[in-house]
This record gives structure tokens, C-alpha cells and sequence, in this order.
């Protein structure tokens, strides 16, 4: 007999059956692996590949490892691995925290300051550790006005923390930070 969701289940072939209801489900439903046809000792090798390359994971690379027929099956699970890695509500960065935010995205000739058509507004927050970096947060916003970047700030920085920025006045009212 197994538990599942806390209630008592027992196993019948590849499926869970509740011993209260009767219902019966999958291990896998409501993971990441519910519904793929792709089969599970290939999605934990996917696993493994996506967590063990030290300078980041491809499409490309993860079609090619595991003899995927689909770049479009390895963008997917890709994806996926990466959206189960990001755990919601976790910790937000304390001590001395840099923040400042970008645009990714090619060159555009006329474009001037913050003003883009086609590229990506990115919000960072890096946790200052020694010399070094610790943990970041990095989220895509619309814009750089103070009311976005605020939210970011609250969202993935602790208050009491000591917040260096580089001056921009969308910065100003974050009183709740102390720093400069």
C-alpha cells in the first residue's frame, strides 16, 4: 500500500488505485512527465544532460543526445525542465544586492537609451557574496518605469537589504532598502 496526496493507494500494474474511492491515477499525474509519449528512462536522461552541462543546455544539444527525432520534442522538454527547476516562492536575496537592468536583443541603429522596438527589457538582481556573486533573479519586463521595477525589487529582494543601483530615479522610492 502507498500514499498519495495522503490518502492510502494501492498498486495495480502501472497505476495507483485509491483504496477509499477507488479512482484510480498515474505516478505521473500532475508531473511534468504526465501525457509525453516520450518514455521516462529517456526524460531522465534528459534530466541529467539539462542539469549537468556547466555552461547551459540547447535544444539542439539535448535532440542530439538523447536521438530525438523532433527539434521541436527536445525545445519542448527543454522547457519544461526549466520551468521545474524555478521553484515558486523561494527565497529572496538578502545582504548587499546590485541591481540594474538591460535590453537583449541586436543592434538597432536608431534606437536611443531605452528605447527599443525589438529587444527585451531584463531586470537583475545579484546578491553580492565576498568577491564574488551569489544567487540572481533575472525577470523580463515591459519597461523601465519605477512601478515595474519596484515590483521586481520587492518581489525578489528582501527588505533590510542593502540595495546598490546605478541612480535611475524609477529606483527612488524604494524606501524599504537602504543603500544607494
Amino acid at each position: 500500500m502507498s500514499q498519495v496526496r495522503g490518502r492510502q493507494a494501492w498498486p495495480v500494474g502501472p497505476r495507483l488505485e485509491c483504496a477509499a474511492c477507488g479512482r484510480q491515477t498515474s505516478v505521473t499525474a500532475g508531473t511534468i512527465f504526465q501525457g509525453p509519449r516520450t518514455p521516462l528512462p529517456t526524460c531522465f536522461r534528459a534530466m541529467w544532460w539539462v542539469t549537468s552541462q556547466k555552461t547551459g543546455a540547447s535544444a539542439l544539444g539535448l535532440q542530439q543526445v538523447l536521438g530525438l527525432g523532433s527539434y521541436e520534442t527536445a525545445w519542448t522538454w527543454l522547457h519544461k525542465l526549466r520551468r521545474a527547476l524555478v521553484r515558486p516562492g523561494r527565497d529572496r536575496l538578502t545582504g548587499t544586492v546590485e541591481v540594474d537592468e538591460t535590453l537583449l536583443g541586436g543592434v538597432e541603429e536608431w534606437a536611443r537609451g531605452r528605447q527599443t522596438e525589438k529587444k527585451a527589457m531584463i531586470a537583475v538582481a545579484a546578491e553580492g557574496r565576498g568577491p564574488g556573486i551569489g544567487r540572481i533573479r533575472l525577470r523580463r519586463i515591459p519597461d523601465a518605469t519605477a512601478d515595474r521595477l519596484q515590483a521586481f525589487v520587492q518581489e525578489a529582494v528582501a527588505p533590510g537589504s542593502l540595495l546598490h543601483t546605478d541612480g535611475l530615479l524609477s529606483y527612488d522610492r524604494l524606501e524599504k532598502y537602504r543603500g544607494s
